[in-house]
């Protein structure tokens, strides 16, 4: 067994951490150990006791949040005591990584949460190399062996202490993937909308669906599909849904700064065809979730959402208050009108349609908005065919998050339907609309936050103004 340092991205999705290193541990069939009442979430380092140097790298492989990766050498509260394992260090280790007078190495000082003076790194190094007594040559871009001694103060924004809490010394091993959320990064992208999702939160929730090659992948909310190109990334086909015709197609006014308008090549296909991916787009269509298009049977590998909230993008359905016939003849140019379609009713139908055209074992990863003075476990959603694998939150303000939902198929829907158990969803939550607590929540005076809520529930038929 090898103890193994694991050094944390630090964003606003902390929580995330754990929920996608034992998601990754599955996916690449690591033994993995983790006591998550024992860990601070706050903290960036993680130290794991993995069976090989293989296991560490292949965990490495997809992650988003790992930022790097280390073989821990020493560890504690103290430099003096860090100072003293060193000078104990194995003799295999310094015969294979420190006496070796024909590689190259380096020695490099960082500090979380605190910024060191050059003549504090300089005090450090040379203690460091006056325990171990390398013998190689210095090489400060990619050596044989990087070295690293790493500080934690605490937290970005606390205050800084004069000593660090924690000091660790180790060799490091691998990078994680940040390099592709630059490379899917959404000021890069052809097409992109007022919600599309950000590329390294697409990224987990492809990883957190475990999406592996060749796999079948949906999105029934897909918007200008960044969830798409995450999973097509991965290797997975590729397809989805949506009620607007405007998004689907690229039409209408532009999301951009300094452009009015959409350009022609401006849809999800293009997205696709832009990171050379074209080959797993299946294809998308216009569709009202709360009908089902699909032939009822187990579908797809993984169900990856985001579904609208009502705060910029609107919750609506086919459907009308009133009773019109439409004759005959009018029916081949008729756009449907459309009603406002409620957030009980879309996460309720979201766990139904997973539950029928989700494979045995596959997942349904999904955001869920939730006022947060009132939250509970229990305002999760639940359904009989499925189990809740992972629940993590990310802050929106100070009363209203989201929470990332990550749940697997264990039960098939004909065994659940025989016993007459559908979706559960909390009607507590969702019966107010959650567009107005969150407006009435950030300081939105009442009168508007209420008017803006009527207006949400107005029926908004925007593929009649558009062909009209």
């Amino acid at each position: 067994m090898s103890e193994i340092l694991v050094f944390f991205t630090q964003t606003n999705i902390l929580e995330f951490k754990l929920p996608e290193l034992k998601t990754l541990a599955k996916l690449s069939s690591v033994p993995l150990t983790l006591n998550e009442n024992s860990h601070d979430k706050k903290n960036p380092f993680l130290v794991l006791d993995l069976q090989s140097e293989d296991d560490a790298k292949r965990l490495m492989k997809r992650t988003v949040l790992m930022r790097s990766m280390y073989e821990l050498w020493a560890s504690a509260k103290t430099h003096d005591d860090l100072y003293s394992q060193l000078a104990k260090c194995p003799h295999h280790l310094k015969a294979q990584y420190v006496q070796r007078p024909d590689g190259t190495f380096r020695v490099k000082v960082d500090a979380f949460g605190k910024k060191l003076q050059d003549p504090d790194r300089q005090d450090r190094l040379d203690k460091i190399l006056g325990i171990l007594p390398f013998e190689g040559k210095v090489k400060l871009n990619n050596p044989d062996q990087s070295f690293h001694l790493l500080e934690l103060y605490g937290q970005a924004g606390s205050k800084t202490p004069d000593k660090p809490l924690r000091v660790y010394f180790g060799r490091w091993l691998m990078d994680g993937q940040r390099d592709q959320i630059r490379h899917y990064h959404l000021q890069k992208r052809q097409y992109i909308g007022n919600t599309s999702m950000d590329s390294c939160l697409s990224l987990l929730m492809a990883n957190q669906a475990m999406v592996t090659e060749n796999a079948l992948v949906c999105d029934p909310f897909v918007g200008t599909g960044s969830l798409l190109v995450a999973a097509a990334g991965c290797g997975a086909y590729v397809t989805g849904t949506d009620i607007d015709y405007n998004v689907l197609h690229g039409k209408g006014k532009s999301s951009r700064y300094n452009q009015i308008w959409k350009g022609p090549d401006e849809n999800i296909r293009s997205n696709l065809r832009q990171y050379g991916l074209e080959h797993c787009y299946l294809d998308v269509m216009q569709a009202d979730f709360s009908k089902c298009i699909w032939r009822e049977q187990p579908l797809f590998d993984a169900i990856i959402t985001d579904p609208p909230y009502g705060i910029r993008e609107s919750t609506r359905k086919i459907g009308s208050d009133k009773n019109n016939l439409v004759n005959h003849e009018h029916l081949q140019n008729h756009v449907p009108s459309c009603t406002k379609y409620g957030l009980t009713d879309i996460f309720r139908d979201l766990l139904n349609f997973a539950a029928k055209f989700l494979k045995k074992g596959g997942k349904l990863v999904y955001w869920l908005p939730v006022y947060t003075p009132e939250y509970t476990v229990d305002n999760i959603p639940q359904h009989p065919c499925l189990e809740l694998v992972a629940n993590s939150e990310q802050p929106l303000s100070v009363h209203v998050s989201r929470r990332l939902i990550t749940m697997r198929k264990h039960l098939d829907y004909e065994e659940a339907r025989e016993s007459e158990l559908q979706a559960t969803v909390s009607d507590d939550h969702y019966t107010e609309s959650f567009r107005y607590r969150y407006f009435h929540s950030a300081g939105v005076p009442e009168q508007k936050a209420k008017a803006d809520a009527r207006d949400e529930q107005d029926p908004l038929d925007r593929e009649r103004k558009v062909q009209s």
